[in-house]
């Protein structure tokens, strides 16, 4: 059953007992929180999640809570844990639904290396996956953002998961992580984007999470054929434009954003030399979206 079929009444008392298990994407999560605003960030944007039954294994248990000591009191705060492993420092407390967010990502990336994972957003089109690698700050969500808003399938806005088996993209679309400026323009630029409660003052300054389109949830199933690897940069007043790059500096620049490259040695090598050769390869720079979702939805047919 989807998530959204439960009330909010249901939801709080399932994360206050023994937690609340969802699928997302290859991964079944269940996590517990007593916390109202982790709640709230589930029924803003998983509502079109599917629930998991007791039976189900569990890849992920995951716990945001406060910690248990007298500073909750002076200084609220809370703590991300794995089967009770705490991995991180506790965050402010208004952070919680973040933290969720955060520490996921950090789960998925941690314990996925049937997969080469690249720090990148990727969509969809025509059974075509565009790359979007890049730092913090290139542009990479607020573009794949736009670009779900214009009905390319989500894959995912911050880890793409290339399978060293098939060389296929396996999808996890969940909320799309929007930052600062990003929320602004993403709002502007699609009005009926859901986006969730936004936090501010956090290490990467105002933070707020975009629901991810149903169609994109109910097919992520089924991973996608690599087509386009394209590095945006992101730069008020920047023409748009698109510059062809070698398939050899492509390589170096992948690899630069892999997180489980040297873990995987040769197979990685042998994943990222295959998604090169089976992609068009470009650097990208652009400031209006409008312009950069025409373009690649043109490239795309």
């Amino acid at each position: 059953m989807k998530l959204s079929t439960f009330s909010k009444k249901a939801i709080i008392e399932s994360l206050n007992s023994d937690g609340l298990a969802l699928k997302i994407g290859l991964f079944n999560v269940k996590l517990s929180s007593p916390i109202t605003a982790v709640a709230e960030h589930l029924i803003c944007l998983y509502g079109a999640f599917d629930t998991l039954h007791a039976e189900d294994f569990i890849d992920f248990n995951v716990a945001i809570e406060a910690p248990l000591s007298i500073r909750r009191y002076l200084r609220p705060q809370v703590n991300f844990s794995l089967d009770g492993f705490i991995p991180f420092k506790p965050l402010p407390y208004a952070q919680a639904a973040a933290f969720f967010e955060w520490g996921l990502n950090w789960c998925i990336s941690g314990n996925s290396n049937q997969f080469l994972i690249i720090h990148a957003a990727v969509v969809e089109l025509n059974k075509q996956a565009f790359i979007f690698p890049g730092a913090p700050g290139s542009g990479k969500s607020t573009l794949s953002a736009a670009m779900v808003c214009r009905g390319w399938r989500l894959l995912s806005d911050e880890l793409t998961l290339l399978c060293v088996a098939d060389g296929l993209i396996y999808p996890v679309p969940r909320p799309i992580s929007l930052k600062n400026q990003s929320l602004d323009i993403i709002s502007q630029f699609s009005p009926d984007a859901v986006i969730g409660s936004i936090v501010h003052d956090t290490l990467k300054g105002s933070v707020g999470h975009m629901r991810p389109p149903d169609n994109s949830v109910d097919f992520s199933a089924i991973p996608a054929q690599p087509a386009k690897v394209i590095f945006p940069k992101f730069k008020l007043g920047a023409n748009t434009g698109l510059i062809p790059l070698s398939k050899g500096k492509t390589l170096l620049k992948l690899a630069e954003n892999c997180l489980n490259y040297s873990v995987l040695g040769l197979d990685g090598f042998n994943a990222l030399g295959q998604l090169c050769d089976a992609s068009d390869c470009y650097d990208f720079s652009y400031s209006d979206l409008d312009e950069a979702v025409a373009l690649f939805t043109e490239l795309a047919v």
